[in-house]
């Protein structure tokens, strides 16, 4: 967990971490505190923020907590999933309206888009909703799709 405090003016830094943040995925607990599951890899992530809360003369301390209740966990969990379960939609969704209005020129650009996308929501996803499959079909749907040639009319049916 990382509880922190951002000065209001300037808002730049605030905003950064609030930017960075959310990158990261973290679940929002409070005002001023966020939480994501504990590896090495989040805890030193949430040691960056706090350092450039620090730095815009802030406060920060990243906590490590353990959960009482399942209930809670459930609820921080719950919360996690939906928040990728949103992206995922989105994600899916674009890939799909690709896919149905495919232009040739846009494929290999497109594609490549798709699938930076995917692994970045991926990074953040800790507790993976049901959306992460549809969502990487759809992509991989619209991937084959680019090494395909355009469909034409006529030759052998």
């Amino acid at each position: 967990m990382l509880s922190y405090r951002v000065p209001r003016e300037p808002s730049t830094p605030r905003i950064a971490v609030w930017r960075k943040l959310r990158s990261l995925g973290v679940a929002q607990v409070g005002e001023g505190l966020v939480a994501l599951p504990e590896d090495a890899r989040t805890r030193e992530q949430l040691e960056w923020v706090a350092a450039e809360v620090d730095a815009a003369s802030g406060s920060a301390i990243v906590w490590r907590a353990e959960m009482l209740s399942r209930r809670d966990e459930d609820q921080v969990i719950a919360q996690l999933q939906q928040a990728r379960a949103v992206e995922y939609r989105a994600l899916t969704a674009e890939a799909e309206d690709l896919t149905r209005a495919w232009l040739d020129t846009d494929q290999a650009r497109a594609s490549n888009r798709l699938r930076r996308e995917l692994r970045r929501i991926r990074r953040r996803d800790y507790f993976p909703p049901p959306e992460q499959e549809a969502a990487r079909r759809a992509v991989e749907a619209l991937t084959g799709r680019s090494g395909q040639p355009a469909a034409t009319t006529g030759g052998r049916a």
